[in-house]
């Protein structure tokens, strides 16, 4: 467990500690060796650390020969190709970056691109604790990016806005052409809404967690399969059989 003194490293090794088919045998924090899980009895590492650290741990996750199951946001596409560029190097790792481990918002961001390319209009709205450091989430990201490629696969264009004159950031993100808003509130845990639109009609998809436990079935999940798919996966969806 990499990050094991943080709130989700926490969380995630009593988990892991419960598992009845799973042995949890490192807990690594901010200052510690990855390279040192080298040749040891780690086959699994699962990272929830800090954006500046979080690729360099990868990358000596895959020298070292040990699947990655990472949680830690701030991923770019650079980071991301240097991490695909790496596996192709040592045939039979997998990684696994995944934005979300709840069930309920890995199903949301599934449904919003099934649904994306039959409204005229999407945007979506991320709450979170104060104490995140990335704005907006990369769930929200992940989300957009999502609704983004399948309107452009199905040929639908630019989204409506009028506005001519907002003052900095009142329309949020642009990603990919998807508007993305923030919220740091105190109380909030991970929360998101997905707002569709169309004439006379609205979906909206919620997502809520009010407990770090709801990311656990996710990362055990993960944990279990990140070895039978070698190479990089982006987004927990990918292990799940969502037709």
């Amino acid at each position: 467990m990499l990050g094991a003194g943080g709130r989700m490293g926490g969380t995630t090794c009593t988990a892991l500690e419960a598992a009845a088919d799973l042995e949890l045998v490192a807990r690594l924090d901010a200052g510690d060796d990855v390279a040192s899980l080298a040749g040891g009895p780690a086959r699994v590492a699962v990272d929830f650390t800090v954006p500046a650290v979080t690729e360099a741990n990868v990358h000596a996750l895959v020298d070292a020969g040990i699947h990655a199951v990472v949680g830690t946001t701030g991923w770019d596409d650079a980071a991301l190709g240097r991490v695909r560029e790496h596996l192709a190097e040592v045939p039979g790792v997998g990684v696994l970056v995944a934005p979300n481990f709840a069930i309920g918002a890995v199903l949301a961001m599934a449904f919003a691109a099934k649904a994306a390319p039959w409204f005229e209009s999407a945007e979506v709205v991320e709450l979170h604790h104060p104490d995140k450091v990335d704005a907006p989430s990369g769930t929200a990201v992940h989300t957009a990016r999502g609704i983004a490629a399948a309107r452009a696969a199905a040929g639908r264009g630019t989204m409506p806005d009028a506005t001519t004159s907002a003052l900095d950031g009142a329309r949020g993100a642009d990603v990919d052409g998807v508007r993305v808003h923030a919220v740091r509130l105190r109380g909030l845990v991970a929360h998101e809404e997905i707002l569709l639109g169309n004439p006379g009609e609205q979906l909206t998809l919620r997502t809520d967690s009010f407990d770090r436990v709801s990311f656990m079935p996710g990362v055990l999940h993960a944990v279990r399969t990140v070895a039978s798919r070698p190479g990089l996966t982006v987004g927990l969806d990918q292990y799940l059989d969502l037709g």
